[in-house]
């Protein structure tokens, strides 16, 4: 049988760094002797790094177009805009798409002000309002553009909050829709279950169908189950290594937050770290050190034999200390020791330090407590000392017991559910890959258990001191179960999101990490897109063969994206 194959266009607004449309440009259909052929006409977004890798990963150029109107610009920027900004029109996203149609407008707006990780008060000021509002401009700016010829689909892709944050825009949007010819539904989804991704990424989507082009038909993408992140991370260099690229090093944190890393259970956060005992400001039960060598200020018994005598043989270098039985507490050899303010002192020598003999003395002349107020915290409801130039709270009652929460920490907020210093186990899969994802804001570091991730105890170049808490360096911890719990690398991110594979080398535009994490996080896994792609591709095809049914395995898609597309009525939301 001949193979006809059948052109479908999808065009991308709010393209990001083009997951959507590389995901789209594999997609895969057929309908008898039709197969379609995905072709992307192109990707319109504000940031000019994200469409340059756009660019490069959709395989065809994009355009750096900002979306705002001019009320927008002034509430989002708090200024006027350049003198050569202009408001964008419906031609000039035609122009994007090379003035030719799509059968498919694939939409992902900004998300920020609808997630949570942005604290309610936040999200509701004019700067992110405005952010907002642009999910309806972009709407209304692609239906003007076609209006002649309408997309058979056009769908919006955000983060399921936007069902409570944004439910006035999506109600404008609705009907927008609807007054241009759309059947319109909003469904939920996961893109690590479509994709088969070892992320769970739950996504809303609102999909309009233009009743009159494509009759109420559509079959279910196969679901998979969600993979671990080791199956992934497994088949990667280990982080660090220069073959991964510098988007597979390792972040450089302060040894505090290694400390803490290590401190959190594998599928915890930090709130496994209250579990900890802390007496005077220690950790009560553990004591950290350096790896070292074997034998590390090693102490012999009295009674055992030593070991090999090498040139190195000092107290640091080995087994080279012993317990000497010999010596009970003479005035003459007390190392460090204190007298009592009552008792006769030993000869003065001329080593007398604390650490040559007992050269220290319990003094009871105490005249009272010095420097009144340290480390004073006073109460809401008193009044406060005055004033002073050392403002700190070491430098008198200036730290106040403040009952308000001040943060919205009610129950679901985001402060509370984040999962800060959250640690994900190598079998388990991880959540969505956030646009600021970080090992201090949510599960973004894993319990790596690959035994060459560890030191092996034979360096001769070990540190002296343990680094101080705020040094940031790279630190390999031995975590209490017994892996390396580190940060995941920006590579490995991408690889979770179905970005590359891992087997593969990705380059992205700049040189910043934090710009990399941020269009990561914001992409439309490919590989969810794809599955997307794929029953969108033979729902058209159907339509354009003339046919309402046809014999397949495949069950018919009823939920959620099947309501979506095969509803007839004009329900905006249940």
């Amino acid at each position: 049988m001949l193979t006809n194959y059948r052109e479908i266009r999808h065009f991308h607004l709010f393209c990001g760094l083009g997951g959507g449309a590389a995901g789209f440009n594999r997609g895969q259909a057929r309908v008898g002797s039709m197969r379609a052929r995905f072709h992307c006409l192109g990707g319109v977004d504000s940031d000019a790094k994200a469409i340059a890798d756009f660019s490069r990963l959709a395989g065809i150029p994009g355009t750096v177009l900002d979306l705002f109107d001019r009320d927008q610009y002034r509430a989002f920027h708090s200024e006027e805009p350049p003198a050569d900004w202009r408001e964008a029109t419906s031609a000039d996203i035609r122009k994007a798409a090379n003035n030719e149609r799509p059968h498919i407008v694939f939409t992902s707006p900004p998300c920020k002000a609808f997630s949570g990780l942005l604290s309610e008060g936040k999200s509701k000021t004019e700067k992110y309002q405005a952010l907002n509002r642009l999910t309806v401009r972009g709407i209304w700016l692609t239906l003007e553009a076609w209006k002649d010829d309408l997309p058979e689909f056009v769908i919006l892709e955000n983060v399921p909050r936007i069902q409570n944050r944004g439910r006035h825009l999506l109600d404008q949007i609705g009907g927008l829709l609807r007054r241009y010819g759309y059947a319109v539904a909003e469904t939920t989804h996961d893109c690590g279950e479509l994709g088969g991704l070892a992320e769970s990424r739950k996504r809303f989507l609102l999909v309009a169908r233009h009743q009159e082009k494509v009759p109420p038909f559509l079959y279910e993408p196969p679901k998979h189950p969600l993979l671990a992140v080791g199956d992934i991370l497994g088949r990667m260099p280990m982080p660090g290594d220069p073959s991964g690229g510098v988007m597979h090093r390792v972040p450089s944190l302060q040894w505090k937050t290694w400390v803490r890393l290590a401190f959190v259970e594998a599928g915890s956060d930090w709130r496994s770290l209250n579990k900890l005992a802390v007496q005077d400001g220690y950790l009560r039960d553990y004591l950290i050190l350096p790896e070292r060598r074997a034998d590390y200020l090693g102490v012999t018994p009295w009674d055992k034999h030593a070991g090999t005598i090498s040139g190195r043989g000092g107290v640091t270098n080995g087994r080279y200390s012993v317990a000497d039985p010999r010596f009970h507490g003479s005035a003459e050899y007390g190392q460090y020791g204190v007298r009592g303010w009552d008792e006769t002192v030993g000869a003065i020598s001329g080593q007398s330090a604390p650490g040559g003999g007992r050269y220290a003395v319990a003094d009871p002349r105490c005249s009272g407590v010095r420097h009144n107020n340290i480390f004073r915290v006073v109460r809401m409801t008193d009044a406060s000392p005055a004033v002073t130039g050392g403002t700190g709270p070491t430098a008198g009652g200036l730290a106040v017991a403040d009952p308000r929460t001040g943060l919205n920490r009610g129950p679901g907020d985001h402060y509370l559910t984040s999962a800060h210093y959250g640690v994900v186990p190598w079998t388990e899969s991880c959540g969505a890959v956030s646009a600021a994802a970080g090992h201090d804001n949510g599960k973004w570091s894993v319990a790596d258990p690959r035994a060459s991730c560890f030191s092996t105890g034979t360096e001769t170049n070990a540190a002296d001191e343990m680094p101080a808490q705020n040094t940031k360096l790279v630190a390999i911890i031995r975590a209490l179960d017994n892996t390396w719990h580190r940060p995941f690398t920006t590579l490995e991110l991408a690889a979770l999101q179905g970005r590359v594979d891992p087997e593969e080398h990705l380059e992205l535009e700049g040189l910043s990490d934090s710009a990399w994490r941020e269009r990561i996080g914001n992409a439309v896994p490919p590989p969810a897109a794809q599955a997307i792609a794929g029953v969108m591709g033979q729902t058209l095809l159907l339509a354009w063969s003339g046919e309402t049914f046809t014999l397949n395995a495949m069950s018919i898609w009823v939920q959620p994206v099947a309501v979506a597309l095969s509803m007839n009525s004009g329900v905006g939301h249940q």
